[in-house]
């Protein structure tokens, strides 16, 4: 099933400036914070400095600099995160679509890649692989998609048959050719899965309950989730 949504849904359900959820996804671990900690300290010492060799101040423009630079820690996620928003907002059109888990299954994906020295001094490049669950998910025309996220254990009830519903963003207003779809959700377990949380959460609940959530029918799995 899918069901286009009005340009005004749309802006909605995925919002110009970051969620809650967004935010907490992109402010990381415990190292991250640090990582943008340091650079607001680099910041205000770069402007300190900048102050001092040519022995000007600005006043409020300087204040408003120390500010922006000190805190940069504390609103750099929200930039981080508007600016994924965007990369799925620049899309004209999108609508809701409903089918159903095919498939789950266990891969592993090149996380990034780093070099080391080795013992002998030398540069090694040095893979890191990350275990990533797939959900395959699909409709009767056609239409299948895999979504990706890193293992949990929440994710563990997940079963092929289950009810599936994302957004799909589309160039064209027909939604014939599906350029990006946003990350899962599945209203049997009320259970998000994905790599970042695009949705508005609230109100694409909202959305699978004005539409209604029927089960489809349950189908074998080729490679079940363990």
């Amino acid at each position: 099933m899918l069901i286009p949504l009005t340009r005004e849904t749309f802006d909605q359900v995925i919002p110009l400036i970051a969620t809650g959820a967004q935010y907490a996804f992109v402010w990381g671990k415990a190292r991250d914070f640090l990582r943008r900690l340091l650079i607001s300290l680099l910041i205000v010492v770069s402007i300190w400095l900048l102050v001092l060799a040519f022995g000007h101040h600005g006043g409020g423009i300087e204040l408003i600099c120390y500010i922006i630079g000190g805190l940069y820690w504390f609103w750099s996620p929200v930039y981080v995160a508007s600016l994924k928003n965007r990369t799925y907002r620049r899309f004209p059109y999108a609508g809701f679509w409903r089918g159903q888990v095919l498939d789950v299954f266990i891969t592993e994906e090149l996380v990034n890649k780093e070099q080391r020295a080795n013992q002998l001094g030398e540069l090694v490049v040095i893979e890191n692989l990350e275990r990533r669950i797939n959900v395959e998910v699909g409709d009767d025309e056609g239409f299948q998609v895999i979504v990706q996220a890193p293992i949990k254990r929440l994710y563990k009830p997940i079963t092929p048959g289950q009810t599936a519903e994302l957004l799909v963003l589309s160039k064209q207003p027909d939604l014939e050719r599906i350029d990006k779809v946003s990350d899962l959700y599945l209203p049997d377990l009320d259970l998000w899965v994905g790599s970042y949380p695009y949705l508005r959460r609230d109100i694409f609940r909202d959305i699978s309950a004005e539409f209604g959530s029927p089960r489809p029918p349950r189908r074998p799995s080729l490679r079940p989730y363990r």
